[in-house]
């Protein structure tokens, strides 16, 4: 009956409620995980102190480099079970599942270890210095050296557990760390607590990612004998079908999310020549700028199994009626937060600092930041369905383009031309680009699909 009802979401459920059913919950949870990251900021920011605050901000990069591992075994082996699962092919499911379950394993534990062994010349290239070394390397000793292996776990095994339908059941996996993660931060954090600073931030942020692991294993042995999600040692094997199907796509997914970690690095780099304040500043103003950035990532990842299923099983009127649905959704509700932001700038970034000149920073930022984001949206849905159809080149080309050949050289040319302010209009610049090639691509897609 279970898995009646996970081809029944897929084939035959009214569009607007078989996405609501899949896109709500994760971009909930992805809204979630915004504010968990926002809350060690904020917990943080409530010690009054910009170097325990640049401290989180410049470890920032590494946490997002846990997504490129993410990607490559979330995003990769997800569109991989779904498309199976539109063919009808299980073997390839569960082979699927188990490949990028001990993957991601192993990965995490290689990550740990080389962070912690070159750590030294990693904090330098983060961009901190003598005054923000000691926040930055507390910070990641939990979050990394400790941490590296559970937050990239419990990420991969929600994307294998949404690839069948069961978007509500990954949503609470994530939610559950998250949560708890937002419970610990004060008592870890705060003067009245236990008064770590930027290390409480970073255990907090551990043992939620441990939790979440919790979830998911109790999850899937409870639902044994009705679930797709194949963890057995067994079914673990190196075959060239698996590895190319995965990586197809996770390795074009896994390379943007790299390339946003150095763009990041960047970012921080030019940021950091103008005091802590300005880095505490452009941490904040990144951080609240996620929340819709992850809005449009959850739509897009909600999305990608009904996509990938539709595809695959030849039905390719409804994929089209998903993809042009979710559009019109996302982009509505962007346009009102980017409204929002710019208007209400100060106010936002005031609630996480209370210092004059952080503020004033922030508020600057968050201004030119806002206004890339209904283009961010439009490229965000565009590479979503090419990694959920198995187009890893467009993607891949996309990521590229985004960060190496617009985005990057703008920071470049706006730091010069306008010191510091011209940062926060980099991605701006680079989205409307973007959002032109995806509407582009898109069209030749689907009009190659109805030829």
């Amino acid at each position: 009956m279970e898995d009646e009802k996970k081809i029944e979401l897929f084939e035959k459920v009214p569009i607007i409620r078989a996405v609501t059913k899949l896109a709500i919950p994760t971009i909930l949870s992805s809204l979630v995980m915004v504010l968990y990251n926002l809350a060690d900021t904020f917990f943080v920011g409530m010690l009054n102190d910009p170097v325990q605050n640049a401290g989180v901000a410049l470890a920032a990069p590494v946490l997002l480099a846990f997504n490129a591992v993410n990607n490559l075994f979330g995003v990769g082996t997800s569109s991989m079970m779904s498309r199976a699962l539109g063919r009808k092919d299980y073997e390839t499911v569960y082979r699927s599942s188990a490949f990028g379950f001990y993957c991601s394993i192993i990965c995490g534990i290689v990550f740990s270890l080389l962070c912690t062994l070159f750590s030294g010349p990693l904090l330098s290239l983060l961009g901190a210095d003598a005054t923000t070394v000691q926040a930055t390397e507390a910070y990641m000793f939990w979050t990394v050296t400790c941490g590296a292996a559970p937050a990239i776990l419990n990420v991969v095994m929600a994307y294998l557990v949404r690839s069948e339908g069961a978007a509500m059941h990954a949503s609470i996996g994530t939610m559950s760390g998250c949560f708890l993660n937002m419970l610990l931060d004060p008592v870890f954090i705060l003067p009245w607590g236990l008064h770590m600073g930027a290390a409480g931030a970073g255990l907090a942020t551990f043992l939620s990612n441990c939790v979440a692991c919790i979830y998911f294993f109790v999850l899937l042995y409870v639902k044994r004998g009705h679930t797709y999600v194949c963890i057995r040692p067994a079914m673990f094997s190196i075959r060239k079908k698996i590895v190319l199907g995965v990586f197809g796509v996770g390795i074009p997914a896994s390379i943007q999310n790299l390339l946003n970690v150095t763009g990041m690095t960047v970012l921080n780099n030019f940021t950091s020549s103008f005091g802590a304040d300005a880095v505490a500043a452009m941490g904040i103003t990144y951080k609240v700028n996620m929340v819709p950035m992850n809005i449009s990532m959850g739509m897009s990842q909600g999305i990608m199994p009904l996509i990938s299923y539709n595809y695959a099983s030849g039905n390719h009127k409804r994929m089209k009626k998903t993809v042009v649905f979710a559009y019109k959704a996302a982009l509505i509700f962007i346009i009102l937060m980017a409204l929002i932001y710019f208007v209400g700038a100060h106010f936002v970034v005031g609630l996480f600092m209370d210092n004059p000149s952080i503020v004033d920073f922030g508020t600057r930022f968050l201004r030119g930041f806002c206004l890339g984001l209904p283009f961010l949206c439009i490229d965000f849905l565009a590479v979503g369905v090419f990694q959920a159809v198995g187009m890893g080149k467009e993607a891949l080309i996309f990521a590229v383009l985004r960060k190496i050949v617009l985005e990057i050289p703008a920071l470049c040319i706006l730091n010069w031309l306008f010191p510091l302010y011209g940062l926060a209009y980099a991605q701006m610049t680079a989205e409307i680009v973007l959002a032109a090639a995806a509407v582009l691509v898109l069209s030749r897609f689907f009009g190659k699909l109805e030829k």
